[in-house]
């Protein structure tokens, strides 16, 4: 191992597992990642809880993002969407930036008649340095509210998103993006454009469905074309600015020199943000169907999840910290995405391919499950998930949350139900984050290390090595033994309990 590089380890110390490093990038390594690659989506109705607006901006949300934005040299990316994003409709008169009526037959985590007023907007100005993404409604765009909606929002988008000016000699800045060296520049708040949520579902969602059951593929790409159509000759009237591909080196875009996906993420959409990859539409058949005949999808969006929260048989050690049942879910969705564009995801920096996204993901659908999604355990597996997800090729990750989800990264206010603060998942984010560096200036690839040594366990030890420009940086090793330190509830306190087991050791060599 090349002298002075940190070893980040969840380990303790029993017969080492040997791993061999490499001092130069192996060509099993992933490409270089985007920029943020630990990004976040937040539920469309739980917005303007995590950004607040602009009398009261949430500095906590903000503060969080900094933290990691230190890190990697970018704030993470914001994609605002999610289920509520397809019931979301435009109030002009509304005094309040939401009003979301709950039927909990259908659902208790968010609401499913949802309205929106110009203020939800703010939100979108009260995270400095963050870029977001709106989603737009596609589910009740068949609709005349929803078609009506989709026109009267895209203008307030362009405003919302417009160029942020950053004054010369400004300071307040740095940790998104290179020093500002006396002169002013513009930085993006746009990220990307997306419209419609998980449209694989849309005729079987538990929730309600929004397409009869003829629905397929071709219906879908159509709907899809003619909303995004509509959506571009409004951005070329009310902001076509946001679309040019202006010199923003200097404001929080990549000063790498690897070539970025085509179009441009900004002057793209993320699509299909399908659900999964075995739903009543299929995203290779989506495409066949001619979803991108327009050449507009920039970054290839995909959903994940490892299972449900009341699925039968979940557990924290067989469902979450099983390094095994990772692999497998994501293998997914890298399949599903060669069988679309026969390259591997990581070698998609040619013209004629997006990079892949996963543009949500978490634990556990249905918002979590109290006990699972909201340890530590969970916290070992989504340091595990994203950088298994960064050595495939996928080049960022958006971790979903909301207002008292049970799988979310930090709770943003006070509720009846949750407090506000930082959650265990939130604790992973930060360790991939300080894992990987500084994304923005740096080639950063991820390569997963497989272990000699009978002491090795495919299910419970996963390991990574981390290299930058090519050169082996950081190793980071995971023990996802599960092991519970909590007594009665009330903690170890100061001295263990008689009859106390410590905590089993495992030995890594490099």
């Amino acid at each position: 191992m090349k002298r002075g590089s940190p070893v980040l380890a969840w380990a303790a110390a029993a017969r080492a597992s040997v791993y061999h490093l490499r001092i130069s990038a192996p060509a099993s390594a992933g490409p270089p990642l985007l920029d943020a690659f630990v990004s976040y989506s937040i539920e469309f109705a739980s917005f303007p809880d995590f950004a607040g607006n602009k009398s009261a901006p949430n500095t906590f949300s903000d503060a969080l993002l900094s933290n990691l934005g230190d890190l990697t040299g970018s704030k993470p990316y914001i994609r605002v969407g999610g289920n509520t994003q397809d019931y979301a409709l435009y109030n002009a008169s509304l005094p309040w930036a939401i009003n979301g009526t709950f039927n909990l037959s259908r659902s208790a985590d968010y609401p499913t008649t949802v309205y929106i007023g110009p203020s939800f907007f703010e939100g979108y100005r009260t995270l400095p340095g963050t870029r977001f993404s709106h989603g737009f409604n596609l589910a009740l765009a068949t609709t005349p509210a929803g078609w009506q909606s989709l026109l009267d929002t895209v203008p307030l988008v362009c405003d919302a998103l417009a160029l942020e000016v950053i004054p010369a000699n400004d300071t307040t800045t740095a940790s998104n993006g290179a020093a500002n060296r006396g002169k002013s520049y513009a930085r993006r708040r746009l990220y990307t454009w997306e419209y419609g949520n998980e449209p694989d579902l849309l005729s079987t969602s538990a929730q309600g469905p929004t397409r009869p059951t003829g629905w397929n593929e071709s219906i879908y790409a159509s709907q899809w074309l003619n909303g995004t159509r509509q959506i571009r000759r409004l951005i070329e009237k009310h902001c076509s600015e946001l679309l040019r591909e202006d010199d923003f080196r200097s404001g929080g875009l990549s000063t790498r020199t690897s070539p970025p996906a085509v179009p441009p993420d900004y002057s793209g959409f993320m699509a299909p943000s399908f659900g999964g990859t075995h739903n009543h539409l299929r995203a290779p058949a989506a495409w066949k169907a001619g979803l991108d005949a327009d050449r507009n999808i920039a970054l290839f969006s995909s959903h994940n999840y490892i299972s449900g929260a009341t699925s039968p048989g979940v557990t924290l050690q067989g469902t979450l910290m099983n390094h095994t049942n990772t692999v497998r879910s994501v293998n997914a969705h890298i399949a599903e995405y060669e069988a679309i564009f026969g390259v591997a995801a990581g070698n998609s920096t040619r013209r004629s391919q997006p990079r892949h996204i996963l543009g949500e993901a978490n634990s556990l659908y249905n918002e979590g499950k109290p006990g699972l999604s909201n340890t530590f355990g969970a916290a070992l597996w989504g340091v595990d998930f994203l950088l298994y997800s960064a050595a495939t090729g996928i080049g960022r990750v958006h971790m979903h949350q909301g207002a008292n989800y049970r799988y979310a990264s930090w709770q943003p206010l006070d509720t009846e139900s949750t407090t506000r603060g930082t959650k265990p998942p939130y604790y992973g984010n930060v360790a991939v984050a300080a894992a990987l560096g500084n994304t923005q200036l740096h080639n950063v690839s991820v390569a997963v290390l497989f272990p000699s040594g009978s002491s090795s366990s495919g299910d419970v030890d996963s390991a990574y090595a981390i290299y930058v420009d090519g050169h082996l940086t950081r190793v980071l090793v995971l023990n996802l033994r599960g092991y519970n330190t909590t007594v009665d509830g009330s903690g170890l306190g100061e001295a263990a309990p008689a009859g106390f087991r410590p905590r089993p050791s495992q030995n890594y060599t490099f």
